[in-house]
């Protein structure tokens, strides 16, 4: 087996061995404990990472299978915030691994391990959870946010990590430097290696010879092993600490050890040739829509077609979906749209939409330039324009949403870009049923 230590080129020549000897001793730890504010009612009653996506996923598959098709099969999934919708998905979906050969993804709610405090920071929920990576034995760790949407083959970056004979590998992605404020933005020498960090600052510093691009941190890391122990003890111990990666972890380790910058253009799957690479932070209900709806172009920037480089999902069975009705004004047809199993359009027109499971759409009604989750019951004569319809509304026949927004605003919420928002609670329809206050 080759050296881990120096190797002559971790992409030719063995490489398929020497990569897969890396991903084999690495451990993902993956944070998907957060709230995600920024997308508003979306997530009063589910973590960020269980949001759905692109028709029948979860936020956080995209993280969990590029850990798996890379080779990184030891995993675990930090939650906190409104866990159980995560929790169940997992249960489901990601059950396959299998634990005689030392592969799980292993559910780590905050415990109140070391105290009585929950999770403090991201920086923390790992140093809560370092017994049960200690016992796994790693020599790498991959810290991971589980609220993007992306491809990344995780095997690249951990090659280039030892490579370089690096502490911490940052990935890094180029964005136009008005939208760099919300990431944790690095300036590099010419070998690539990070000489500061800025955690969200307010004027980005922009690239040499680019002033309107900036670099910015994916949020994903690969320490090594007994380095990343060392330093979250070190922070732990320091009571001025936020105990967050970005805010403190970070800046420490670029000032005082070797930290590199790794291009995620060189591990973006699927990127085309003299394209740009993938990478979407859905924080916002705009973003979120957007690239959603991006899906249904022709030739989408994110293939979810890729059989090499498949996302993997809990899958419920469903029949197959359905389209009624042919006569003339009441025509089922879906245009430049994906529809998923489970969905009937029956008499209805649906264009550039994307309809998650189990969605009925009655006669005479339209959907247009819309987000649909499951369970979504729209009536008769409905019509739906640049909106998301959160799971388990059930639209009235006849109403109209994102026709009249000063209208919306009264009983939705409308973005600053005019999309629209709709939940079963903003129609009335209480279906998560909070437990009443107690009484004195």
């Amino acid at each position: 087996m080759r050296q881990e230590t120096q190797p002559t080129d971790p992409y030719t020549g063995g490489a398929g061995r020497f990569v897969s000897q890396l991903t084999r001793h690495t451990i993902a730890f993956v944070l998907a404990g957060g709230r995600g504010s920024r997308l508003k009612e979306l997530t009063d009653w589910r973590a960020k990472p269980a949001v759905p996506f692109g028709g029948k996923f979860r936020i956080i598959d995209f993280t969990l299978s590029n850990c798996v098709n890379s080779g990184i099969r030891r995993i675990g999934v930090a939650t906190q915030y409104k866990a159980q919708s995560l929790i169940r998905h997992l249960q489901r979906g990601w059950s396959f691994l299998d634990g005689r050969f030392r592969e799980a993804i292993d559910l780590l709610p905050a415990q109140q391990q070391l105290g009585e405090e929950w999770y403090l920071g991201t920086a923390n929920a790992v140093y809560q959870n370092l017994d049960l990576m200690r016992r796994n034995e790693p020599k790498y760790v991959l810290v991971l946010a589980g609220d993007h949407i992306y491809k990344m083959d995780y095997g690249k970056l951990l090659a280039e990590h030892v490579q370089r004979g690096a502490d911490l590998s940052i990935a890094c992605i180029e964005v136009p430097r008005k939208d760099a404020s919300a990431f944790g933005v690095m300036q590099v020498d010419e070998q690539g290696r990070v000489i500061d960090f800025f955690e969200k600052p307010e004027n980005p510093p922009a690239l040499p010879n680019r002033p309107e691009r900036s670099l910015v941190s994916m949020g994903i890391y690969v320490f090594t092993a007994e380095f990343l122990y060392e330093q979250l003890e070190r922070d732990a111990a320091n009571p001025a600490s936020s105990h967050d990666f970005g805010k403190d972890v970070i800046p420490h380790c670029v000032a005082h050890h070797r930290v590199f910058a790794h291009d995620f253009a060189t591990s973006c799957v699927g990127m085309p040739k003299g394209g740009t690479p993938y990478w979407r932070d859905v924080g916002t209900i705009d973003a979120y829509w957007e690239a959603n709806i991006e899906l249904t172009k022709v030739t989408p920037e994110l293939n979810l077609y890729d059989q090499e480089w498949p996302i993997w999902t809990y899958q419920e069975q469903l029949p197959p979906a359905k389209f009624v009705f042919d006569d003339e004004g009441r025509r089922g047809m879906a245009i430049d749209s994906l529809v998923s199993g489970g969905d009937i359009i029956s008499g209805a027109l649906v264009r550039r939409s994307l309809l998650f499971s189990r969605v009925f759409v009655h006669s005479w009604a339209s959907v247009e330039d819309s987000v649909i989750l499951p369970n979504v019951d729209i009536g008769r004569h409905a019509k739906i324009r640049r909106a998301v319809i959160d799971k388990n509304c059930k639209i009235p026949d006849g109403m109209e949403i994102g026709f009249d927004l000063d209208a919306d605003r009264r009983r939705f919420r409308v973005t600053d870009k005019g999309i629209v928002l709709v939940t079963p609670e903003m129609l009335g329809q209480n279906i998560h049923h909070p437990p009443l206050p107690r009484s004195a």
